[in-house]
């Protein structure tokens, strides 16, 4: 490699340095590290988000409790067989190269292993402690993330993680599952809010890491596209994360009414952000601020999920439809 290309590739890491919105790295143990654990809080939340969808909530503490170790070990176990299947990959990224597979830190002998005995595992919990239709639909997550997405679609489709998404969708219909035994309407309905979410959340990622994925071939949509073909993209899909999340108004079981006023602020500051990188599709600060925001927007929906469950939320829904029909009352007299 001479020099030249060596420059490039440290300005480009450094330019990821500043922009990807990770965070600060952290070291993490390299056994930790190809579990991809800040994946799994999201991937709880939305789980408990489906729970809170049930007129069964709240759950006992030893199912809840089992319904997320389960979740939590079959996500480390996806992670390690994503980081396996992709090693060679990761090899080639700069942004991916010391990672603990690709580095020689773990052998491919000892992920393999892990990920195995915490699918065992989580098989074993959500089976005995929660019901069979939890346990299958997390190692249905499991393998949709794993042969679907990382296998079949991410190397060949800029739609990749559209359909892709369907892994992280899984989550709400687990904890449905868990809760009541099937998947109602409800559980339904945040499995679609997340699919939606996905592709715009995970699209302004991409467009901070395009040059990477376009230096291995992996076609995600800014690599092949281009920046302003992305952003009309993520605002379609912004626009019916946004419809789709008013849904939940009447998803809920009770406490509607405040998940709706609640809603206003997250929706509105989303629609913000996706409009700002519409009209400046380059401008990679714009892209970070939104890959944030969409995070904290998607704990922000399963937090509202869980308050507009509270007693709280119900008294000041039944309140809210006193006072009204009093006023309706009154102008009709």
């Amino acid at each position: 490699m001479n020099s030249s290309n060596l420059e490039n590739l440290n300005y480009k890491s450094s330019i990821r340095d500043e922009v990807v919105p990770s965070r600060k790295r952290l070291t993490l143990p390299p056994w930790l590290e190809v579990a991809k654990p800040r994946l799994i809080p999201l991937l709880l939340a939305t789980t408990l988000g489906g729970m809170a969808l049930t007129e069964e909530w709240p759950l006992s503490s030893p199912k809840l409790i089992c319904t997320l170790g389960g979740g939590a070990l079959a996500a480390a176990a996806a992670g390690a067989l994503n980081c396996l299947w992709e090693m060679e990959l990761d090899k080639r990224m700069t942004r991916t190269s010391k990672r603990a597979l690709p580095a020689g830190k773990l052998s491919s002998e000892t992920v393999f292993l892990a990920a195995v005995s915490c699918t065992l595992a989580a098989s074993m919990l959500l089976v005995s402690g929660v019901n069979y239709l939890a346990a299958g639909l997390t190692l249905l997550g499991l393998f949709s993330y794993v042969i679907l997405y990382t296998v079949i679609l991410k190397p060949r489709t800029t739609k990749n993680i559209v359909f892709g998404g369907v892994a992280g969708a899984i989550p709400p219909l687990v904890g449905a599952s868990a809760a009541t035994g099937h998947v109602g309407l409800s559980g339904w309905w945040l499995f679609g809010l997340v699919m939606l979410w996905t592709p715009a959340h995970f699209w302004a990622l991409a467009i901070l890491l395009k040059d990477d994925y376009a230096s291995v071939g992996i076609p995600m949509l800014p690599s092949v596209k281009g920046a302003v073909f992305t952003a009309k993209a993520i605002s379609r899909y912004g626009w019916a994360t946004v419809l789709m999340s008013i849904m939940g108004v009447f998803a809920l079981p009770e406490g509607g009414l405040l998940y709706g006023i609640m809603l206003l602020p997250f929706n509105g500051r989303l629609l913000q952000l996706i409009n700002e990188l519409k009209k400046y599709p380059d401008d990679l600060s714009r892209a970070k601020s939104l890959f944030r925001w969409s995070i904290l927007y998607m704990f922000g929906i399963c937090l509202l999920l869980l308050i507009s469950r509270t007693q709280l939320s119900v008294e000041f829904e039944q309140q809210s439809m006193q006072i009204f029909l009093s006023i309706v009352s009154l102008l009709s007299n």
